[in-house]
């Protein structure tokens, strides 16, 4: 079998170094501490859609330094409390089509999908990023990590969070997160972020370990840091050090939920020893990397089994008992 990365065996146990600047922890406590700050003012529209058994709105809330996040709730007509998903797109894609998530409203389930800040969907983003960047979003505001693209994207994940449990149709007692690519790699950061998510289904996640994965890939976006490293030789080092506070390898220890991920060994988008190394520090039990040999970035999880896991983890009362 051709063999991109490390082998299985090898993968299993690896683990690279964390990097973290000395104010790391401190960093994301000042950060969140702005973020719960700023009000989310909610807004939402019914949408008429042929499917009676659910109800549909587009719904929007304060992306954090400006904008608006935009997205869709998905839930069943009879409006109570239920165990919630909360999606997040791959990268320059957007909320995806309402038919996707009904078979999560067939099971009894709440999905609120949303569309990352000033991508390919209808959310806005309006805020200062200084200095100028290179094609996409990998670039904003790289020399400083309180302004950089992804740290605010990543703090959008968890006011994702806090307009769901604004709603009358989510159990905020029974959230899960999940997304793939760039959004298994949002996933992971709110989880990591918040101590709300009781489930994390990432799948093929992003962002796990920069310096390995610009070290064995040349795929787009990462280019997009490799073209701007080449004519910013001198600013590197305080690129990378913004990069350090949003690399999954140095947040997910801090997940607390079951978390189930999929990781493909011929992925050269999301390499698999970048993946391992952030799964191989999540400090709980139930945790489960589903490995799929011949895949590349398109190694989705198994329906069947995220289905599984969302019935288990979330589908169930607050006394601990099936619904």
């Amino acid at each position: 079998m051709f063999l991109y990365d490390l082998p299985l065996d090898q993968l299993k146990t690896y683990s690279l170094p964390q990097i973290r600047e000395p104010d790391f922890a401190a960093f994301w406590e000042r950060m969140l501490a702005r973020n719960k700050q700023q009000p989310l003012n909610p807004a939402a529209e019914p949408v008429d859609y042929p499917v009676a058994e659910a109800k549909i709105e587009k719904i929007s809330f304060e992306a954090f330094d400006g904008g608006r996040i935009v997205g869709w709730l998905i839930a069943p007509a009879q409006t109570k409390k239920r165990p919630t998903l909360v999606q997040f797109h791959g990268y320059s894609g957007n909320k995806g089509r309402i038919d996707e998530y009904l078979f999560w409203t067939l099971q009894g389930f709440t999905v609120l999908t949303v569309d990352v800040r000033g991508q390919n969907g209808d959310s806005s983003d309006l805020a200062d990023y200084p200095s100028g960047r290179f094609a996409g979003w990998m670039t904003s505001g790289l020399l400083d990590p309180e302004k950089y693209y992804f740290t605010r994207a990543y703090l959008d994940t968890v006011r994702a969070i806090d307009y769901a449990c604004s709603r009358p149709e989510v159990d905020a007692d029974r959230i899960g997160v999940t997304g793939c690519s760039q959004g298994g790699g949002l996933a992971l950061a709110a989880a990591s972020l918040d101590s709300r998510p009781k489930l994390c289904m990432p799948e093929v996640p992003g962002f796990c370990h920069f310096r390995r994965t610009l070290e064995i890939t040349k795929a787009a976006p990462w280019t997009d840091l490799i073209v701007w490293f080449q004519n910013r030789p001198d600013q590197v080092d305080a690129a990378m050090r913004t990069l350090s506070y949003v690399e999954l390898n140095n947040l997910t220890d801090r997940i607390q939920c079951p978390t189930l991920v999929s990781v493909g060994l011929q992925d050269e988008l999301c390499p698999p020893s970048t993946i391992f190394t952030a799964f191989n520090r999540i400090p709980v039990k139930e945790k489960q990397i589903d490995t799929f040999a011949f895949n590349g970035h398109q190694a989705y999880l198994n329906r069947e089994t995220q289905i599984g896991w969302a019935r288990k983890h979330l589908l169930r009362s607050c006394d601990g008992t099936a619904e």
